[in-house]
């Protein structure tokens, strides 16, 4: 398999159940501190523990943009406004010219709370949904897309990837064939899921939702807690000693078991991560931490550790950070991405947070502990329904 070419991150920016900004998430990894707290999301009646990002519903988007309003957009601008994220982007589409920079972005709930909400209306009005709803700028995947597409002011090549949990994860790889095929010079790649109902009872009648926080590889885990987040990263090609971590490689696979449950074997993740570590041009040993999927599901938790002993043995670190922020489903993929540049830069192993007595049968040792530690290389996994995996290889 060919070595790619690693592409630095010159910019980075997140919101999730930690706060608002990187720091904020790396505080909370830092204390071993969730952000996840006792569900009162409107029109759910039954207990669990959520992700909320707090302060959306007071924010509005640009009055020129503003009939892509929803949640998710919402939560979309609340990131690329932070960490000064819109100037990096300013300056690369001032250096590269605004159509040669790509954008790749994933979702999977996408503005479905919108529609929720036009529902509930037309159920009070004869089955009128109301004027300013508007199904193209809310729900449909492409949404995201335009509005971040149009509040950035870009106009290169670029799509909507929705494939559940490895959504935000698969964007790296897209954005890297259009830039090494030449078809942009920079992309910005992200994803945005937000909290509805929709998603709530779908994973709650799945019997996947705990009522409890979340604890994944835990021996007592029973399931997820539902978050939301927005995460946005620039690529740019990379440059000897510029000191910027870089996006080193990416492994895909689809192992098309089950809709919702990954091959026991974990044959579909293995592939995903030796792909990633091929590409990377590394040995396996140089992958020093691993951020796992760790969902606290059960299955997937099972799963995902058999496949990591199979490519790494017990020689890794390796922790999951949902504990955190909740299953953020489509968001999952950028914001363990960033958590794990984080990582990078801040010389930290983040912990499993709310782990209390790993499970014997698993095989593995996460970090009950965010620790202090410096590492070179790390890898984040995201997996899928219907076993869409894609796993991302970070490094100096």
């Amino acid at each position: 398999m060919k070595i790619m070419q690693p592409l630095a991150i010159t910019a980075k920016t997140m919101v999730n159940a930690c706060g608002k900004g990187s720091a904020k998430t790396l505080d909370a990894l830092i204390r071993n501190q969730s952000g996840l707290s006792q569900q009162q999301f409107a029109g759910v009646d039954f207990d669990t523990w959520i992700g909320e990002v707090k302060g959306v519903e007071n924010l509005s988007l640009e009055p020129e943009l503003a009939h892509f309003s929803c949640r998710n957009n919402l939560l979309a601008r609340m990131a690329l406004d932070t960490d000064n994220f819109r100037e990096s982007v300013d300056e690369a589409v001032a250096h590269y010219g605004a159509e040669r920079v790509g954008l790749f972005v994933g979702t999977s709930t996408s503005g479905g709370a919108e529609t929720e909400k036009a529902y509930e209306y037309a159920l009070q009005h004869a089955g009128v949904f109301p004027d300013n709803y508007q199904l193209m700028n809310s729900q449909n995947l492409a949404s995201l897309q335009n509005y971040v597409e149009q509040s950035l002011g870009l106009r290169g090549p670029g799509h909507t990837i929705s494939t559940a949990c490895s959504s935000s994860s698969k964007v790296f790889s897209a954005a890297y064939r259009h830039i090494v095929s030449g078809q942009c010079d920079a992309a910005v790649v992200g994803g945005v899921d937000s909290l509805c109902l929709t998603a709530l009872y779908g994973f709650n009648s799945l019997q996947l939702i705990s009522n409890q926080i979340c604890r994944p590889y835990d021996e007592n885990r029973n399931g997820i807690n539902i978050g939301e987040a927005a995460g946005f990263i620039l690529l740019e090609a990379a440059e000897l000693g510029h000191g910027k971590v870089k996006f080193k490689g990416y492994g895909e696979s689809s192992d098309a078991y089950h809709m919702s449950t990954p091959h026991p074997d974990g044959d579909g993740a293995v592939k995903a991560m030796n792909d990633a570590i091929s590409r990377s041009g590394l040995d396996t040993k140089a992958i020093e931490y691993i951020n796992l999927h760790g969902t606290a599901t059960r299955n997937n938790d099972a799963a995902e550790a058999l496949g990591l002993l199979r490519v790494f043995g017990d020689s890794a670190y390796c922790s999951s950070t949902k504990g955190f922020i909740g299953h953020t489903l489509g968001a999952a993929g950028i914001t363990e991405a960033i958590i794990s540049i984080l990582a990078l830069e801040k010389n930290i192993l983040p912990g499993n947070v709310n782990l209390q007595k790993i499970d014997p049968q698993i095989g593995i040792q996460p970090l009950i502990e965010t620790i202090d530690y410096s590492v070179e290389n790390v890898m984040s996994n995201n997996f899928g329904f219907g076993g869409s995996n894609s796993s991302l290889v970070f490094g100096w």
